[in-house]
């Protein structure tokens, strides 16, 4: 019998091995979160790393995206998951995702030492205080700082911003001086501090190299982008908070140099004007990936349909206006809430090999697009 089991056991083990063996792209999903975040890296290797897990107001289904997500890439577990910031759009579906597939390893920036203690950041304090070690009590847990490398085998995963503090020493080819910084840049005020502390990462694959800002704002992008970039150009710029106008400096955007941009835009979040403009205006640019169009948009400023994994899905809109909705001024009136998108929803699929090129997929209409190696 023990022979017997132990076959078993090494029959099993050498599958998991021989699949792993069979992977040679570092795939990245991006899923559709309605507004939030969840982008998920899966290393040839098989070892994988959850960033953020969806929406508060929609967690059981936002769970239940990403736990698809985690089936298509092969995963039985997620071995890390970094929440970026305590922002409900952000750890909204942890509790829910925790009840289907394991989860081994949880990172974070850490408590925030200058919360502002208003506002409904006061919904992050709770979670993060009161509900969180009672999740991460069930594996490891694992604060995160500047300069980390993020332990995904066979990728260089780095962590570039936590908790206030930015990347000063140079990834390699990073540390030249940015031509995108603006020398008469004033600060903005931000009443929102917690954004500002989000983790944000870099990844890179071989000649493969990418970035995930978080939900960083403009003070914090130009603390890390000026007046050297210590980065350096990436093929595909993950995420872009939202698309918010908030962000997407041109410090950012241009100083990267990003190919492809991938926006976790949502129905009546992101994809403002300003940041369409920063992003199409970026030298070398050549296409912008949209989880979903956005009535902020518009005709006029959002990308082709074959680029949008989700539409517009609200009743009150019968045809995406020529025009950009105008959004809320901070501070003001809020948008009607987005309508509850509890249907199908699509992701959009990077695969990248270590030679720097890589494919694109829309699993709404299966369009592919495969970018070749850029010579750096």
């Amino acid at each position: 019998m023990r022979k017997s089991i132990a076959l078993l056991v090494t029959l099993a083990l050498a599958g998991v091995f021989a699949a792993a063996q069979s992977r040679t792209t570092l795939d990245i999903y991006l899923i559709d979160v309605e507004g939030g975040n969840a982008t998920l890296f899966v290393a040839p290797s098989g070892e994988s790393l959850l960033m953020d897990s969806g929406n508060v107001n929609g967690a059981p289904r936002d769970a239940a995206r990403i736990a698809a997500a985690a089936k298509d890439a092969g995963l039985t577990q997620i071995d890390h998951l970094l929440t970026t910031h305590w922002h409900g759009d952000h750890f909204g579906g942890m509790t829910e995702l925790v009840k289907l597939i394991p989860i081994r390893d949880f990172m974070d920036h850490g408590p925030n030492a200058k919360w502002p203690g208003v506002g409904p950041d006061l919904n992050g304090v709770k979670f993060a205080q009161e509900v969180y070690p009672g999740i991460y009590a069930s594996g490891t847990h694992t604060v995160v700082k500047v300069g980390d490398r993020l332990p995904l085998r066979g990728i260089d995963m780095r962590v570039i911003a936590s908790n206030g503090e930015f990347l000063k020493t140079p990834l390699q080819g990073g540390g030249a001086a940015n031509p995108a910084c603006d020398p008469n840049y004033q600060p903005a005020v931000e009443p929102n501090l917690e954004d500002g502390f989000s983790v944000a990462l870099y990844a890179g694959y071989g000649s493969f190299r990418s970035v995930q800002p978080g939900d960083l704002l403009r003070n914090q992008e130009v603390q890390l982008m000026c007046p050297r970039n210590p980065i350096g150009t990436v093929d595909v710029l993950l995420g872009l908070h939202h698309g918010q106008a908030v962000s997407n400096s041109a410090a950012l955007v241009h100083g990267l140099r990003p190919r492809v941009g991938v926006m976790n835009s949502g129905t009546r979040k992101g994809g403002e004007p300003a940041t369409m403009m920063v992003v199409h205006s970026s030298p070398g640019f050549e296409d912008l990936w949209q989880l979903h169009a956005s009535l902020l948009s518009g005709q006029e400023y959002t990308s082709p349909g074959l680029f949008i994994a989700n539409g517009v899905d609200d009743q009150a809109v019968t045809a995406m206006p020529i025009g950009p909705m105008t959004p809320p001024q901070p501070g003001g009136a809020a948008l009607p809430p987005a309508p509850v998108h509890g249907g199908q929803a699509y992701w959009i699929k990077i695969s990248a090999r270590s030679d720097g090129s890589f494919t694109v997929t829309n699993q709404r209409n299966s369009f592919t697009k495969t970018y070749a190696a850029s010579a750096k």
